[in-house]
């Protein structure tokens, strides 16, 4: 069939993480090269903690840590496990990864990572999952889970990627989670950020 021009032969399909890599400014509003686009990585998956899926949790009531463990390495804990089913089984994500489609800014930050790690955990059970990128190396693994419910996702993003001398800011307190769509009321969530780059004392940044 053809329509103006376009017919189906010229129609291609693209993986979710092809997708990411080749349009960045889509997911994270900043184009590949721009010096700031780690920055923004870290900033749309926090921004989405706090806004998860609304079938996941209300606006503002997540409670996330983020820690900055290097220039292009950080890892981000919420309070939600919804990974898991209710017997505890994993719900399996984009390529087959225990991050889903509530998840999709943290998958989209693990398609440009050369390494994401994905533990979640609730009920007494746990589950630990290694990708490279986003595609798995392995099928989730038990492990030994910490009381209550959460996840755990660590990001090294692929310095081939963003490029040499390429990092997150090193003053994060501006940081703008909400965005000019965000018209929900504040609530008791909030995001903890502790940078460990700086010497001395790490330093802490609160946002709600």
């Amino acid at each position: 069939m053809t329509v103006q021009g376009y017919s189906a032969a010229g129609i291609q399909v693209v993986e979710f993480d092809e997708s990411v890599r080749t349009r960045p400014v889509m997911y994270f509003g900043a184009e590949r090269g721009d010096p700031d686009l780690a920055t923004h990585v870290l900033c749309a998956v926090l921004a989405h903690g706090l806004h998860p899926a609304a079938r996941v949790a209300a606006a503002h009531t997540p409670q996330v840590r983020a820690e900055i463990i290097g220039d292009l390495a950080f890892v981000v804990s919420d309070d939600r496990a919804d990974a898991l089913d209710p017997l505890g089984s994993a719900r399996p994500g984009y390529h087959g990864s225990l991050l889903g489609a509530g998840r999709w800014v943290s998958a989209a930050a693990g398609a440009v990572s050369s390494r994401t790690v994905v533990e979640v955990w609730r009920d007494g059970r746990g589950l630990r999952q290694e990708l490279a990128g986003l595609r798995p190396v392995a099928v989730p693994q038990v492990i030994d889970p910490p009381a209550g419910a959460g996840t755990r996702v660590s990001f090294e993003l692929d310095d081939a990627y963003f490029g040499q001398g390429h990092a997150m800011a090193g003053d994060l307190t501006s940081l703008d989670l909400h965005g000019p769509h965000c018209n929900d009321p504040a609530g008791p969530g909030q995001v903890t950020l502790v940078d460990f780059r700086h010497e001395g004392d790490p330093i802490v940044n609160r946002y709600r």
